[in-house]
């Protein structure tokens, strides 16, 4: 369903009540990871179980990451919007709907992978890369009809201590011993590769321990993830 303009608002700006910019940043992150997947399974040789080992964890931490920013959006985000911008109705809808349909590929990806994590063998890869393409089809779609219709208008109804609790329930769902390579994936996912997001959202001692120890482990995690 093509998205439908809000009505114009005048020449009068609407005042801004919260910086939704940090649902852009990581929409970044489910691009790149999700997007580069299928290359990352189709370097897996056959019977390689210790590199399959690997790159399925990635694919769990994305879905894991993906399931939760969804989820916190249908429990805090659309019944706010609805209410709060009656115009916005229309595109909440149908951000419901995108949520749907995802959920049902994401689904079919957290039931594919454990066999081919099992096996690295081709003909269990092949469910895990259907599952991949109709993610990527899915957030293809909706999340750009998100940061066109959705994030301008949570800027002026949704307040900065409603976007914090996004932000720490993002962070929750991430599963023990991933922290570095989510925070990785957000980081190198941005367009500078990272500089400017990490100056905007971590104090100055946790931006020195990402650097001394954080990026390591994320290049060694990475540099596994390829086969190098």
């Amino acid at each position: 369903m093509p998205a439908t303009p809000l009505p114009p608002t005048g020449d009068v700006p609407q005042p801004k009540t919260c910086d939704a910019s940090g649902m852009i940043e990581i929409h970044r992150m489910y691009k790149v990871g999700f997007g580069e997947a299928p290359s990352l399974v189709g370097r897996v040789a056959e019977g390689d179980t210790a590199h399959a080992e690997v790159v399925a964890e990635q694919l769990n931490l994305l879905s894991v990451a993906l399931h939760a920013h969804h989820e916190g959006e249908d429990e805090r985000l659309w019944a706010p919007l609805a209410d709060r911008a009656p115009a916005c109705a229309v595109h909440v809808e149908r951000m419901k709907e995108h949520h749907a349909q995802l959920l049902v590929q994401l689904t079919a990806l957290d039931a594919a992978v454990p066999a081919w994590r099992a096996s690295a063998k081709a003909a269990d890869a092949e469910p895990v890369l259907t599952a991949l393409a109709g993610v990527n089809d899915c957030l293809a779609i909706h999340l750009p009809d998100e940061e066109a219709n959705i994030v301008p208008v949570m800027e002026t109804v949704i307040t900065e201590k409603e976007v914090e609790w996004f932000s720490e329930h993002g962070r929750k769902s991430v599963p023990k011993g991933q922290s570095w390579n989510s925070l990785g994936a957000i980081v190198t996912a941005q367009p500078d590769g990272g500089d400017e997001w990490l100056h905007e959202n971590l104090p100055g001692p946790v931006r020195l321990l990402w650097r001394w120890v954080g990026k390591p482990k994320y290049e060694k995690h990475r540099a596994a993830l390829e086969g190098r």
